[in-house]
């Protein structure tokens, strides 16, 4: 496997189709005085800042991060990063991990403009109460396997996603799946209505006031499945898709294959959005419960 200064590079204990990348701390502080150079405000404001921030990192890794994290992530046979910071302490703080997850995607194509915030990106939390309308902050519902961008006209070829905080958290492990260990994949991407135009909408939170249309599956460019879906946006025009959609819903839930892992405070997870889905168990009631997540996606550079 690839060398990179200042990392550990391992299989994880999970799955091997998931690579863990440890950032040492000595890479870490000499990230402090490149990443000072620019404030939230500028990266969100001057596009062309994320990529400055971006080289700095690779420049600090040989130029050799950028080119490792996109084979990982176009490799069918992996296709995930579990990307954690060797500490986390004051140094290395939200504003920080925002910046490295900034300089992160932009070494690997250029992020979704995110309606919920208006931004490159999206914060968010997870707490006791809430009154949102999506599952995305329902701390104690489970989250169902899924993928990002189902429900816009952007390309979602990644997601990223940080966890910057958690406090008095106990379940919420992260679930992943991979197609090609899914059981009953072959049996449902062979089913035709699988491929059929299917209408998706969202809630009002996620700021889209257009709907699209696409198929559940498709095929990469070897003719292999890829997905894209989440059970909350489609809107079903017969009793065969609604079926469908429930019998598709049940068997990913079911799976035996799935990933369930916690995930330390720091981490980042950088996954192919085509055939990988994820989602959340349940937390355990706490009124006292935070979480805050950071969320960019995107579209891979085309050269």
């Amino acid at each position: 496997m690839e060398n990179i200064p200042g990392t550990k590079i391992t299989i994880n204990e999970k799955s091997k189709r998931i690579i863990n990348l440890e950032i040492k701390e000595e890479i870490l502080d000499k990230l402090i005085f490149p990443f000072h150079k620019f404030d939230i405000r500028a990266l969100e404001y001057k596009p062309f800042t994320r990529f400055t921030l971006a080289k700095s990192l690779d420049e600090l890794f040989a130029s050799k991060l950028s080119k490792f994290i996109r084979s990982i992530l176009t490799d069918r046979n992996t296709g995930c990063l579990l990307i954690v910071p060797e500490v986390i302490n004051k140094k290395f703080n939200d504003i920080f991990l925002v910046k490295l997850a900034t300089g992160l995607a932009h070494l690997i194509g250029v992020p979704n403009f995110d309606h919920m915030s208006s931004k490159y990106y999206a914060r968010f939390f997870v707490k006791h109460e809430d009154q949102s309308d999506s599952y995305l902050r329902k701390a104690y519902t489970n989250m169902d396997l899924h993928t990002d961008g189902t429900y816009v006209r952007q390309k979602t070829d990644w997601l990223l996603m940080t966890k910057l905080e958690e406090k008095n958290a106990e379940g919420g492990e992260s679930v992943f799946l991979h197609l090609d260990d899914w059981e009953h994949c072959k049996e449902l991407f062979n089913e035709p209505i699988g491929r059929q135009t299917f209408v998706w909408s969202s809630p009002k939170s996620k700021n889209i006031e257009y709907k699209v249309e696409h198929p559940i599956f498709s095929k990469d460019s070897k003719g292999r499945p890829q997905i894209s879906y989440i059970d909350q946006f489609p809107e079903p025009q017969s009793m065969e898709q609604g079926n469908f959609l429930q019998k598709l819903s049940d068997s990913l839930e079911e799976s035996t294959s799935k990933v369930i892992t916690p995930l330390p405070v720091g981490s980042t997870v950088f996954a192919n959005n085509y055939f990988w889905l994820h989602g959340r168990k349940p937390f355990k009631k706490n009124k006292n419960l935070s979480r805050e997540l950071l969320r960019i996606r995107g579209s891979f550079f085309i050269n």
